[in-house]
């Protein structure tokens, strides 16, 4: 499907493009948020009408996103989730979760401005951008933690997997250097142990009585 932007696209085009999209894409996406128009005659004279309007808007819309990448570049968002030993999580972080996350701080984003390659799916920071406007970025931190506490060590640049293991190694070295003695006793039971007195002492008597 051929449409108009009506405004920088990424990886797509810029305003006034005539491109080719996936019919999908378009419908769900492009036309909906008014980032285009079907490529027609009769929308290519909408939008030659139209076009001083909409790079006055656009402009407008920059100089917002501007101040709001200002205020929100460099910020860091904690999401707190289940994971193994090993970082690897019980389940993914994905936009969603990142733009209700930064909405709990009280940072308003919308997923579809937050850009990762894939979902997250480990323990630690990840550097991730936001797109507030076709012409303005800001980068901001995830740091996801299975505690508030780990969270802050992550933030000062500790690596809790790291540590992880090391304590894993230490309990190894010391299992392997203790010595023999200082293998736990086995259970002493003393009623058994009762009964074993007991015969040694009937066999010792009835030695007496034959001699």
């Amino acid at each position: 499907m051929e449409v108009i932007l009506l405004e920088r696209v990424e990886n797509l085009g810029q305003m006034g493009d005539v491109v080719s999209v996936k019919p999908g894409y378009a419908r769900n996406y492009l036309l909906p948020q008014k980032k285009a128009l079907r490529a027609n005659e009769q929308s290519k004279k909408i939008f030659e009408t139209q076009r001083a309007e909409l790079e006055t808007r656009n402009l407008e819309r920059k100089k917002d996103a501007e101040a709001a990448g200002k205020k929100l570049d460099g910020q860091s968002f904690v999401l707190i989730r289940q994971a193994s030993e090993l970082g690897a999580l019980y389940g993914s972080v994905t936009t969603r979760d990142i733009a209700d996350a930064a909405s709990e701080e009280g940072v308003k984003i919308e997923r579809v401005q937050v850009r990762i390659d894939k979902p997250l799916k480990t323990l630690g920071v990840f550097p991730v951008r936001i797109v507030l406007h076709p012409d303005v970025e800001a980068k901001i931190d995830v740091n996801i933690a299975r505690s508030k506490d780990e969270a802050e060590r992550q933030a000062r640049g500790e690596n809790v997997l790291a540590q992880v293991g090391e304590e894993d190694d230490t309990k190894t070295e010391a299992a392997t250097d203790a010595p023999p003695e200082a293998a736990a006793p086995e259970f002493f039971d003393e009623e058994a142990q009762a009964a074993v007195e007991t015969d040694a002492d009937k066999s010792a008597s009835e030695d007496d009585k034959k001699e």
